[in-house]
């Protein structure tokens, strides 16, 4: 370092016009290939100090954004490094650019490399609550779920408490689901982002029933698809605080969700199978629901807390719907029952950790959980009666890595592990966040 602090650019340019200020004797042309020589070597040496000096600036950036999450103003000396650095290379006093080597070669560069070093940490944040210093987002996404139920029915009475006399049936069910998600994060101020998601949803499902015909040997299945719109939500997010020493950053949720998909009742059904009796056996709609059918509001916590490596992260909220009516909610493709429904409130929780293993790219892992309520029905002229097993509890297992392609995208991928019956034996997603 002391060579750096004798060597400047204005003994530089000292140095080349004693050099070439006046064409040399015949008898001090060796002299001048010296003094040629040792201005070749100090501009070698000097160019070595500066790219160490960018070595320097980049590990003191780097561990600033470790310690606090994010980088303040440069320090004077950095900055005059980065500069001094900058005006050497456009006077063409380098002969080879660092920037294979992993240095900033302009200021842009260093400055783009300070916003870099908490990208994993905005990238979490992004997924889990919200960025609130990106101006717009761009969000798309492609989820796969998968589910797969089976369930035994019994048609019949026990002999001598023993004995089963009747029909038994195996019913399975399996599911493919396809959605594709539009949605646009827009930062309306510093502490306040609205964001619209548009899905579009196709799905596929094989309907397997044991004991067709009678037989309890035979088995009857169907297949029915059905896509389009999904429902369609609009929510804001508020920061409530920032993160500062113990205290992680909490960001309140509020949205709701209208039902733009295709309801899942009132659909047209398809029958396979009846009796003697003309009783059905065997029935399946001829097209999947795309949406839920009714008007859903939401409000929920979310919390993220920096803990250098690690990134700590919380949710916490409740899901309301509102009551509908409808032409027609029996299930009996025979009748037609018109009638109001309710879906039961649900709440969901999660908590996970995430890790940023540089400035590029970090691993999470979470638990998520979803308790629903019994739904409620009400023919016209009646009275609300519980719909006995519409409760559920989902639970899964989440795993996710986050790549930053560059300043502006990145790739996230999720895969989800039902744990409880009621949700998907797996999900698998992918988003890629465009950021403005």
């Amino acid at each position: 370092m002391h060579t750096l602090m004798r060597i400047t650019p204005l003994a530089l340019a000292a140095l080349a016009g004693t050099a070439f200020a006046a064409p040399p004797a015949a008898d001090d042309g060796a002299d001048v290939q010296a003094l040629a020589n040792q201005l070749e070597q100090l501009k070698s040496n000097y160019a070595q100090e500066v790219r160490r000096l960018r070595e320097l600036d980049m590990q003191v950036q780097a561990m600033q954004a470790r310690l606090s999450g994010k980088i303040g103003p440069m320090a004077p000396s950095t900055a005059t490094a980065t500069a001094t650095a900058t005006a050497v290379e456009h006077g063409s006093t380098l002969q080879s650019s660092p920037g294979g080597e992993g240095y900033a070669s302009t200021a842009a560069e260093a400055q783009q490399a300070k916003q870099e070093s908490r990208r994993s940490v905005d990238d979490v944040k992004q997924q889990q609550s919200a960025l609130f210093s990106r101006r717009f987002t761009v969000e798309n996404s492609l989820t796969y779920a998968r589910y797969d139920r089976k369930q035994l029915t019994l048609n019949g009475f026990l002999a001598l408490d023993a004995i089963f006399l009747g029909n038994i049936a195996i019913e399975n069910v399996e599911s493919d689901s396809l959605t594709y998600n539009l949605a646009a994060r827009w930062g309306v101020s510093p502490n306040l982002t609205l964001n619209l998601d548009v899905p579009y949803l196709a799905r596929r499902t094989v309907y397997q029933k044991g004991g067709a015909g009678g037989a309890a040997a035979a088995i009857a299945q169907e297949e029915t698809n059905g896509n389009g719109l999904g429902d369609i939500g609009l929510s804001a997010n508020y920061r409530l605080f920032g993160e500062r020493g113990w205290r992680p950053e909490t960001v309140l949720t509020a949205g709701v969700t209208a039902p733009t998909g295709r309801a899942p009742y009132g659909l047209d059904w398809k029958v396979i199978e009846r009796d003697d009796d003309d009783y059905i056996r065997f029935a399946v709609p001829k097209e999947q629901p795309t949406g839920n059918g009714v008007w859903q509001a939401n409000v929920g916590l979310s919390m993220v807390k920096t803990a250098d490596p690690a990134i700590l992260f919380a949710n916490l909220g409740y899901v309301h719907s509102f009551p509908r009516g409808f032409s027609d909610i029996d299930s009996n493709p025979d009748t037609v029952n018109p009638g109001d429904v309710k879906l039961g409130g649900s709440v969901y929780f999660g908590a996970g950790v995430a890790f940023a293993f540089n400035e590029r790219t970090s691993l999470s892992l979470s638990f998520s959980d979803r308790i629903s309520a019994r739904a409620s029905t009400r023919f016209q002229g009646g009275k609300w009666m519980k719909v006995i097993g519409s409760d559920a509890n989902a639970a899964s297992l989440n795993l996710g890595v986050t790549y930053a392609l560059n300043q502006h995208t990145t790739l996230v991928t999720l895969l989800g592990i039902g744990l409880t019956p009621d949700a998907p034996d797996f999900t698998l997603a992918f988003k890629i966040p465009y950021m403005l």
